[in-house]
């Protein structure tokens, strides 16, 4: 069932992004089929998940992740709700904060045997779960500079500012679910 949603919504994404590409290259807009060419690539990396003999993901981490990039690449760029809704950029922080705890629990389960995880203190898991969430807040934060740097000047309008909200929101989400991980732990 896995590898079928990752197949189906893979597809998807990259025959609506391809779409939205070829359509923004021959209008012209350079920043929007630049952002649906990010939206292919990106769209195909769960695609790699197929290798794998057993995928560490349960069905709704690989939608979460689609509906991710669907929030920020095509509502948040493409449709500009990063202009016209102040919260939408830290709407997608929180969410990405809390999406990557709950894929740091997913590791978690898929690395460390059933047998020693009752051995593993719940602090650990916290503390996984939370550095988890914060490095993909900076790797994303380094990602909107360079970004900047060479493409768009677009991701970062706010400056510092811009970058401190996004990493605080990131934080929350990623503090929320390290929390509940926390109190979970005998049932993740």
């Amino acid at each position: 069932m896995k590898r079928k949603v990752i197949l189906i919504f893979s597809i998807c994404f990259i025959i609506f992004m391809t779409v939205l590409c070829i359509y923004y290259l021959v209008k012209g807009d350079s920043s929007r089929w630049q952002v649906a060419l990010g939206g292919i690539l990106v769209s195909t990396l769960p695609l790699l998940l197929l290798r794998m003999k057993q995928i560490p993901f349960n069905i709704p981490i690989l939608l979460g992740f689609y509906f991710f990039i669907f929030c920020s690449l095509f509502l948040g760029s493409i449709a500009s709700f990063y202009l016209h809704y102040k919260w939408w950029d830290s709407t997608v922080h929180f969410y990405k904060g809390m999406f990557i705890g709950f894929v740091g629990i997913a590791l978690y389960k898929q690395m460390i045997p059933e047998k020693v995880r009752q051995d593993v203190s719940s602090g650990i898991l916290f503390l996984f779960v939370l550095s988890l969430a914060v490095l993909a807040g900076i790797l994303w934060e380094v990602y909107e500079f360079v970004g900047d740097l060479t493409f768009t000047r677009t991701m970062q309008r706010g400056g510092n500012t811009d970058t401190m909200y996004d990493l605080l929101c990131g934080v929350a989400g990623g503090l929320i679910v390290a929390f509940y991980s926390l109190i979970r732990k005998k049932k993740v």
